[in-house]
């Protein structure tokens, strides 16, 4: 795998961006600026990273209710997004969506939703599209480990699988569905799932290390790119915070060496390490990198604020394609 030192970096620079700005807004929600609650990607970077850098700048992308992190990987601008977290009409879907709703077509996003699994079939369709249209882009679909035992994953691989359609299907397995830990409800290997569709199925073992998933999920989506059909890829990982901020569910379902072993493999530290060993970067440039980053978070939280909510007036607008005229 060759990358360059430019992609090298791009790719610390996405991880860092995600969690800053998801660390930005679960202090936000805890200080009543952000109403109701956030999911965040931290400790998750890598496998968002890995994943969304495999795509071309056209390709779609369609992701979960933690989704924070798959616009900001796929390279959407902050402001936007912190301002759609808030409410305001400056935000990606106009301040109606919220963190569980956003969308930005801009570059490929097709959007989110708290619905488990909701996102798949529309992937799935994005990905007919291409094929209807010869386009060449590819659709890749984020679900978690609990969203893998979801019908519709196996009628949108199944269609696919018949198609032979453009799509990577890819399980974020961060090894829990909310508190249940997914090898009490979760049967085998969830890559291993892919040979009943006659479609190639791939697990990352190290979803913290960004390199590992862009290689798999690079050779995915030049597969599907080819026209020789989907991949399901399944990376393993962590979400170190709590399944959205704030909740207390009065119980320590995770055991503490495990998390504390995991947050010894945080993504972001990790590749910082890699990108000095090898010579990519030095610390001190990485530290620059780092301190353009929390500017860009405090730029975007700037804009928000400055940013008005909407006009009660349009409340019924984007309900239709086309605007539906009143009956006489």
């Amino acid at each position: 795998m060759d990358l360059s030192a430019e992609t090298l970096l791009e790719m610390q620079r996405r991880m860092l961006r995600i969690r800053r700005f998801d660390e930005r807004a679960s202090l936000m929600v805890k200080r009543g600026h952000i109403p109701g609650t956030v999911h965040t990607s931290i400790g998750q970077e890598a496998q968002v990273v890995g994943a969304c850098m495999a795509l071309g700048d056209g390709d779609y992308m369609s992701g979960n209710h933690r989704s924070h992190g798959h616009p900001i990987g796929k390279g959407s601008p902050l402001g936007p997004l912190m301002a759609e977290l808030v409410g305001k009409a400056t935000g990606v879907c106009g301040g109606k969506g919220g963190s569980l709703h956003l969308a930005d077509f801009a570059v490929g996003s097709l959007g989110e939703s708290g619905i488990v699994g909701s996102s798949i079939p529309i992937a799935t369709g994005a990905g007919l599209s291409s094929k209807v249209l010869g386009n060449g882009r590819v659709s890749l679909a984020f679900f978690g480990d609990g969203a893998a035992n979801q019908g519709c994953l196996y009628e949108a691989m199944n269609l696919a699988g018949v198609w032979d359609l453009p799509v990577v299907f890819l399980c974020e397995n961060n090894q829990y569905a909310l508190s249940t830990p997914a090898h009490t409800v979760t049967s085998g290997v969830i890559a291993e799932r892919a040979a009943g569709f006659g479609i190639p199925g791939v697990r990352v073992e190290d979803g913290q290390d960004v390199l590992a998933v862009y290689e798999a999920a690079a050779a995915a989506v030049d597969r599907a790119r080819r026209g020789e059909g989907p991949t399901l890829v399944e990376v393993i990982t962590y979400r170190f915070n709590e399944h959205s901020e704030g909740l207390r569910l009065g119980t320590d379902y995770r055991d503490k060496d495990e998390k504390a072993a995991w947050l010894e493999r945080d993504p972001i530290v990790l590749f910082r390490q890699r990108l000095i060993a090898d010579g990519t970067a030095t610390a001190e440039q990485l530290d620059e990198l780092e301190a353009a980053v929390l500017r860009e978070v405090d730029e975007a939280v700037e804009f928000t604020d400055r940013s008005p909510y909407p006009d009660p007036s349009v409340a019924f607008k984007d309900l239709y394609t086309e605007p539906i005229g009143v009956l006489s």
